[in-house]
């Protein structure tokens, strides 16, 4: 079944056409055609539920529906991932306004 999700760093959303029977990894590599990072420095987590998901598994398998939201951290130089800061509408990082 086609689907997509909504992948979101800092103030920029990708939409990704997916498949259920995908792995995590496939997910990875259609974004690193758009973002051009390495799918071994991206982490993909369900913001509803925080949960990470694993690249070996099939998004049916993670339970990950048409139209979720996954945020998208990205290695580090320390090999950390980094807070992807997702901005929604209408907010703003900005204390004290």
């Amino acid at each position: 079944m086609a689907m997509y999700i909504r992948v979101k760093r800092m103030k920029v959303t990708y939409f990704v056409q997916c498949d259920l029977t995908e792995t995590v990894l496939s997910i990875k590599q259609k974004l690193h055609a758009i973002i051009d990072e390495l799918p071994t420095n991206q982490k993909l987590v369900v913001r509803s539920t925080q949960a990470v998901l694993d690249d070996s598994n099939t998004l049916a398998e993670q339970g990950v529906e048409n139209d979720v939201v996954v945020e998208l951290s990205l290695r580090q130089e320390n090999n950390e991932f980094d807070e992807p800061n997702v901005i929604l509408p209408g907010k703003s990082n900005n204390s004290g306004n």
